[in-house]
């Protein structure tokens, strides 16, 4: 074949190559300098305060850059507590009596996260895996649960992490080469709906709140198309957010609270999305 008709072929060097020339220089002072590096391959130069723009940049581009590659078209979002304990497990995050009992009882939401994943998984199967495939913040708890359920049945998830002050290592069962980590939470939102077809939601605490409030909004506003947005646990989000009390009060309009779906169980979260896009 003719090197023009490759695919992205150029006449010029590629920049890997460029790289590997440019380790190998002789060492003297002068190719010691940090001057001398390659810009896009100087840490010290990338991290400066000046380059927030680029850095923004490439963090939007990864990602989008690789799921395009694996040809995944759809995600269904499961955002919710990173405290949750499996049923049975350690509520490591409990301060007080109150608080591990609670969170003890609500672990029957990972369970129900863990079976609404493998539900969406299972019909990805049919997209080869390219629509509704499973898509968690990539931490603990019901995210955990998402991708443990997408793991069951086989399926790739994606993960999308971010650098904490504490450590939150990527749950292991995110697919490996679908785990990203990000240092800007806004690109992080972006990433979260940009293929989104449904948004399952389960009890959680300020970043749960603040991950579906954002997606509302996208809504509410028109800057995103409506996709059932499922809240897991009547209970405890009637408890939570008094939507009623807001359109009472003429903070939102008649009908906002139409936007939301209350349920209890994965079933009845997937019969929700098979309705709205007749699957």
């Amino acid at each position: 074949m003719n090197p023009m008709e490759k695919s992205g072929w150029t006449p010029l060097p590629h920049s890997g190559e460029d790289l590997a020339r440019a380790k190998a220089v002789p060492d003297t002072p002068q190719t010691r300098s940090s001057t001398f590096r390659l810009a896009w391959d100087d840490e010290d130069f990338m991290t400066r305060r000046e380059l927030r723009a680029v850095r923004l940049q490439l963090e939007l581009l990864k990602p989008e850059m690789i799921l395009n590659e694996r040809g995944i078209r759809s995600t269904v979002i499961l955002f919710g507590g990173a405290r949750i304990p499996e049923p049975g497990g350690e509520a490591w995050a409990a301060k007080d009596e109150t608080q591990k009992r609670n969170l003890e009882k609500n672990s029957k939401y990972y369970e129900e996260a863990r079976k609404f994943a493998q539900l969406c998984s299972l019909h990805s199967a049919a997209s080869y895996y390219r629509e509704f495939v499973v898509v968690t913040g990539g931490g603990p708890g019901v995210m955990e649960a998402g991708n443990r359920g997408a793991a069951d049945v086989g399926a790739p998830s994606i993960g999308l992490n971010i650098v904490l002050p504490h450590e939150q290592a990527p749950n292991a069962y995110i697919t490996p080469d679908l785990c990203f980590n990000f240092h800007y939470f806004a690109v992080r939102k972006m990433h979260f709906v940009m293929r989104a077809k449904a948004v399952a939601v389960f009890p959680g605490g300020f970043g749960t709140m603040d991950e579906l409030f954002e997606t509302l909004t996208l809504i509410q506003t028109g800057r995103m198309e409506r996709v059932p947005v499922i809240l897991f646990g009547k209970e405890f989000w009637q408890r939570a957010i008094d939507l009623d009390y807001l359109a009472e009060q003429g903070t939102i309009s008649p009908g906002d609270q139409d936007i939301i779906d209350f349920v209890d169980t994965a079933d009845e979260a997937w019969e929700i999305i098979s309705r709205f896009y007749k699957l």
